[in-house]
């Protein structure tokens, strides 16, 4: 994604937000703004470093699961015989997949491209679990220890 590849590095932000709210409708040069703001106050970049930037609103990014998503893998078997494209993410997939299993998807995909494989198998079988959930920590007091 970027022309110099061994000296440059591509970030991605998403900012998840309903449309008309106030992240919304700023403009794009405020969010640009606001990411760069972010990543350097946890110390992950110097905007004197930033070569470029765009901004992209997708509306309605949740996926839906209702009307055709029993047909998925139509799109699935379609794309993945592009060798050189690799879907991620919830909108790339068009499945659920919480933060955590996006960026595996991701940085699966980065491993992918340097060995030089086409076959996506491994991104898709994140995931597939029928049965998911993410552990609470206990409340204060707890007896249920």
């Amino acid at each position: 994604m970027v022309e110099n590849y061994k000296h440059t590095v591509w970030i991605g932000l998403e900012y998840f937000v309903s449309e008309g709210e106030a992240l919304w409708i700023k403009s794009d040069a405020e969010l640009v703004a606001l990411g760069i703001q972010e990543l350097e106050h946890i110390g992950f970049l110097h905007k004197e470093d930033i070569l470029d930037s765009c901004v992209l609103r997708m509306q309605k990014a949740y996926p839906a699961y209702f009307g055709s998503y029993n047909q998925l893998h139509i799109i699935q078997e379609y794309t993945n015989a592009i060798p050189n494209l690799f879907l991620i993410g919830r909108n790339g997939m068009h499945r659920y997949n919480n933060q955590d299993h996006s960026m595996l998807a991701a940085m699966m995909a980065v491993d992918n491209i340097i060995a030089g494989q086409s076959d996506k198998t491994n991104l898709w079988d994140i995931n597939i679990e029928m049965v998911y959930h993410e552990e609470k920590p206990e409340a204060k007091g707890d007896a249920r220890r």
